[in-house]
């Protein structure tokens, strides 16, 4: 992974040590930065990057700020990649369709979070267009290629964002997550990648994929810089109604669930470190449990397969039938299928979605986190192009439950299959649980 040679550990404790200590500012990050960016070419990554004049006038800005002021912003001087279906005032917003831009004149509320915490908002990143697809390659921009190489795809939605993260261009990038895309990404490139509880982020400014599950995601290299941005971004959005107020669960770590019956698609290698790492936390947990994967996967079922892909319709349709040839054929496909469920069928998925909800809620008052593989195998850009749709459903098999039954989930890295290929495990617990999730992951899993 790149890292900021010669300036700086890249992570955010790194940064803000370098700045007390007066051996880096702000101005010398945006130049390393725009350097990294230039090095690496038409990687897929950026959409827009802000103007190296705009970039060094936050820069400025942050500078000519007591020291008393700087001290007490979290995020004084670092540099955040946002993805591009969040709006940055005066940034194109683009969803990865160029006939839906539009440039706002407002930060969404996790942007206005994160600059008054003293940010620099760089850019936007690239991502599967309308944030629909957990591959990385649905985009007009290009098709992000994993940091691991071997033409592994990225992951999506939130491809731009997690390359920026792992190749160390930024150490902190925001994505969205409603099926998965805020993890996948995360798991294809070696991160952190987490995923809040429902309306603990502000969803403000943010182009919805489906309004009532999205939510804000963060990628980081590490734990407590996911806590700290964390600690910014959560809070009460008044331009969100979908926001909310967390209620946390007891920080305890002790009972491990696992599930039963995986099905890694015959990846015997992913299987395999799966299982070491299961084996790893087990080892740690004062108890563990074994559950049945059905339910998750029924309740993941209903998102693609059943009445929820009309939500995205629902938001949509009037672009769709005003630019009929502006949209990607596959996502088209996708998000036209909205017109196929009934009222009727939206309210009998809901009476089971309620059924599926009680299940989870009687699973977490046994356990207190369920350990699962973040996605069951990997695929190449080629490979996603050969069969879109069917492969990308593969990816979010352990990834499409979590909104759906209102749950909070990170995933971490867990090292690379036998044959090289990343491994990415997902911590998931009930709503407002991120600081237990942060913490298992820190006991059980990191190495």
């Amino acid at each position: 992974m790149q890292t900021v040679t010669g300036v700086a550990p890249p992570g955010v404790r790194g940064l803000r040590t370098a700045y007390s200590a007066g051996t880096l500012r702000p101005r010398d990050m945006v130049e390393a930065l725009l350097e990294r960016i230039a090095e690496r070419g038409d990687d897929g990554v950026w959409i827009t990057v802000a103007s190296a004049e705009q970039l060094h006038v936050r820069a400025a800005e942050l500078e000519s700020m007591p020291a008393a002021r700087r001290d007490a912003l979290p995020l004084w001087g670092v540099p955040v990649a946002v993805k591009d279906n969040i709006d940055v005032a005066g940034l194109p917003t683009t969803a990865a369709c160029p006939a839906f831009t539009y440039t706002p004149a407002r930060d969404a509320g996790a942007g206005r979070r994160l600059r008054d915490a003293g940010a620099i908002l760089v850019g936007k990143t690239n991502l599967d267009q309308f944030a629909t697809g957990l591959n990385g390659g649905r985009s007009p921009y290009g098709a992000c290629e994993s940091v691991f190489g071997g033409d592994l795809i990225s992951g999506g939605s939130s491809s731009g964002s997690a390359v920026a993260v792992a190749a160390g261009l930024v150490p902190v990038a925001l994505g969205t997550d409603t099926a998965g895309s805020g993890r996948v990404p995360a798991a294809m490139n070696g991160i952190v990648g987490l995923k809040p509880t429902r309306g603990l982020v502000g969803a403000s400014g943010v182009v919805p994929a489906c309004r009532s599950l999205d939510c804000v995601s963060v990628f980081t290299r590490d734990l407590d810089d996911a806590a700290t941005v964390l600690d910014v971004l959560a809070g009460p959005d008044l331009d969100d109604p979908w926001s909310r107020r967390s209620t946390p669960p007891p920080p305890t770590t002790a009972v491990l669930a696992f599930p039963e019956a995986l099905d890694f698609e015959g990846d015997e290698a992913m299987a395999a470190a799966f299982a070491r790492v299961a084996a790893r936390a087990a080892s740690h947990a004062r108890e563990t449990i074994r559950v049945g994967a059905g339910p998750l996967r029924e309740a993941g079922d209903l998102l693609y397969e059943g009445p929820w892909v009309a939500e995205r319709l629902a938001v949509l349709e009037d672009f769709l039938d005003a630019h009929p040839d502006e949209v990607l054929p596959v996502t088209r496909t996708v998000i036209e299928r909205g017109a196929d469920f009934s009222a009727v069928d939206a309210f009998r998925a809901r009476y089971r979605l309620q059924e599926l909800r009680v299940w989870a809620a009687a699973l977490f008052a046994r356990a207190d986190v369920l350990l699962l593989p973040t996605v069951p195998t990997t695929f190449t850009r080629a490979e996603l192009v050969a069969q879109p749709v069917a492969r990308n459903l593969v990816l979010g098999r352990y990834t499409q439950f979590t909104n759906l039954l209102d749950l909070a989930a990170v995933a971490v890295p867990a090292g690379t299959t036998a044959d090289g290929r990343p491994v990415g495990v997902t911590l998931v617990g009930p709503a407002f649980a991120e600081a237990r999730l942060l913490a298992a992951a820190a006991r059980l899993v990191r190495p």
